[in-house]
């Protein structure tokens, strides 16, 4: 076989004769190297934060002429942050890629660590004992056994084979999941609390077991103001939570800012919607958290105490409104507050607002 070296080719000139004119070629001119750079960036797709990090390095090659310390004051930055990408892109070969935000996943994730043998002792004990807990059955396992076990072992043989009582039950719980950790709710703690009137108020609600019947008593009260608000209804349907939402805001007669709630099935669905008809924020309490709503808490407790168990309770929602409503006009018309310093609730809005609220039922159906 013959073989032929070839050699490199001339991009800047092509072969011929210095005294040929033929096909003479003009030299090519590079574009400056930060052209090329934002050229690259550009046609690659580079997010914003990879372009802002190329902007520090050209100004640093450039008006910075290689001084770090003016690069970062000029751009708010810290130098082991500004160093820290600087070497990343020389390293690379000054690779605009390079830039880029890398994943801060781990290397090495949890493996599957369960053998073939706890495998199917787990599930034998699951299916014995299918509405036990993984605390239970890993005592009940280390009894058989005399082998230790972590729950965590038992609750993934479980999710894998879907080892539950009930499975449509289950469904739906996986599903309410999901969607809640794409829409996560907003919750108290990230909002500041001001002691101005109707800047937040929160609701909460009372169940009543009487003879076989149920009955569901919403309540609201104003964080800075303490004016309560309650109505009994007879289911606790997202429905009748609006509905609830709408009387409460015709009763006080201004715009409510935030609200806060817990995380029941009444609170979503139509009430959402009421929400965001009336153009208010909803945060939620924490689960099995009663602190983050105490002014809602003692309210109930006032309600419970002072009224509902001196034998006013009856099953007819509509006389026990009325009824309700006589209590309430007492509550924040003539009972003082401690925590307003002994004055009533309207008497308090009068002193910081100069308005009262008529206490009349309303009949606002949404």
């Amino acid at each position: 076989m013959k073989i032929i070296s070839l050699k490199p080719a001339n991009i800047i000139q092509p072969i011929f004769r210095q005294q040929s004119h033929v096909f003479k070629r003009k030299p090519i001119v590079l574009t400056p190297k930060h052209q090329r750079w934002r050229n690259i960036a550009k046609m690659t797709g580079l997010s914003d934060q990879g372009l802002r990090r190329l902007e520090w390095i050209i100004f640093y090659y450039t008006v910075g002429k290689e001084n770090a310390v003016f690069t970062t004051h000029h751009f708010h930055i810290s130098r082991q942050c500004f160093y820290k990408w600087l070497n990343r892109f020389n390293k690379s070969g000054q690779k605009v890629q390079s830039l880029e935000t890398q994943s801060r996943a781990p290397h090495h994730t949890r493996v599957w660590t369960v053998t073939l043998t706890e495998q199917a002792r787990i599930r034998q004990l699951r299916r014995k004992h299918i509405h036990w807990g993984k605390k239970k059955l890993k005592k009940r396992y280390q009894t058989i056994y005399k082998e230790t076990i972590s729950t965590w072992k038992i609750e993934k043989v479980i999710r894998t084979f879907k080892l539950y009582p009930d499975q449509e039950k289950q469904k739906k719980i996986t599903i309410k999941r999901k969607k809640s950790r794409l829409k996560p709710k907003k919750r108290i703690q990230e909002l500041t609390k001001q002691s101005t009137l109707w800047f937040l108020l929160q609701l909460d609600g009372i169940t009543i077991y009487w003879n076989g019947l149920k009955r569901y008593i919403l309540t609201a009260i104003d964080h800075a103001g303490k004016l309560g608000f309650a109505r009994m209804y007879k289911s606790k349907s997202s429905q009748n939570a609006a509905d609830f939402l709408y009387r409460l805001r015709y009763f006080i007669n201004e715009p409510i800012i935030n609200l806060q709630t817990d995380n029941g099935s009444e609170f979503a669905g139509d009430f959402e919607k009421a929400v965001f008809q009336l153009k208010i924020e909803q945060y939620f309490s924490r689960n099995r958290t009663p602190e983050d709503n105490p002014e809602a808490e003692r309210f109930n407790q006032t309600l419970e105490y002072e009224w509902l168990n001196d034998g006013h309770f009856t099953p007819d929602y509509k006389k026990f409104n009325q009824a309700l409503t006589q209590w309430l006009i007492e509550y924040n018309f003539i009972r003082p507050h401690e925590a307003l310093d002994y004055v009533t609730p309207i008497e308090y809005i009068v002193n910081n607002e100069n308005k009262v609220s008529t206490m009349y039922p309303a009949r606002t159906r949404a």
